[in-house]
């Protein structure tokens, strides 16, 4: 399993933990909720419930009264999609893992879009993790850019100075951010009890930091490499 096809998994397995969702209104979320999956089709949704239902971690249900009826409009009637017990299982797993790959550009912007559902100790290993991995590519950015400065044309330079400057603005984010963990702060600046349980009330989005916004770094998957 390529490491996008593991992330959409996880996604959809996130935002149908919140409420069963017919394909259009999974596809509409991810669009909207989660910018890693701005530009993706049914055709790489359908395969991935597939797979989802053929695991038993979702299952397929008819969709409402009027929607059954659909066949006597000469319409298909829409598939609900459902998270099963093991479905919830399998997805507070994923919730759980804090390896590299957490830290990784799309895979680190789903997992943050989720952090309302996750624990404040994976929260913490995932945010400094992350940190970590930005201020070594930061380190070589500017090893290279001093290496390589005599040679480069004004424009050139400039987009890795933007490029670096990305880098630096999405550390200062993360650095608050750990910041607001380790003092026990909601991201609306209130005191949180810091539980996974209580954090659900939230949703998967609600209440997140909007990492593109004037007064925040670029989106976590916008970053230079």
């Amino acid at each position: 399993m390529s490491r996008r096809s593991g992330i959409l998994e996880f996604a959809v397995l996130g935002l149908l933990r919140e409420s069963p969702m017919h394909g259009y209104e999974l596809r509409k979320r991810l669009n909207t909720s989660l910018g890693v999956f701005r530009a993706f089709s049914y055709g790489t949704l359908y395969p991935c419930l597939k797979t989802l239902v053929a695991n038993g971690w979702l299952i397929e249900e008819p969709g409402t009264t009027a929607e059954a009826a659909a066949p006597l409009t000469g319409r298909r009637a829409k598939i609900v999609y459902r998270l099963t017990a093991e479905g919830k299982e399998h997805f507070e797993q994923l919730l759980s893992q804090t390896g590299p790959d957490a830290y990784e550009d799309e895979t680190f912007a789903a997992r943050f879009a989720f952090f309302g559902q996750t624990s404040r100790d994976v929260r913490m290993r995932v945010l400094e993790g992350r940190r970590s991995r930005l201020e070594e590519r930061l380190e070589k950015m500017r090893a290279s850019l001093a290496r390589t400065r005599e040679r480069l044309d004004d424009y050139t330079l400039e987009l890795q100075r933007h490029g670096m400057e990305s880098v630096e603005r999405e550390v200062r984010w993360l650095n608050e951010l750990i910041e607001s963990e380790r003092a026990g702060r909601d991201l609306r600046g209130s005191a949180s009890e810091g539980t996974a349980q209580q954090d659900t009330t939230h949703g998967a989005t609600g209440g997140l930091p909007r990492p593109g916004d004037d007064s925040r770094p670029d989106t976590p998957g916008d970053t230079a490499t």
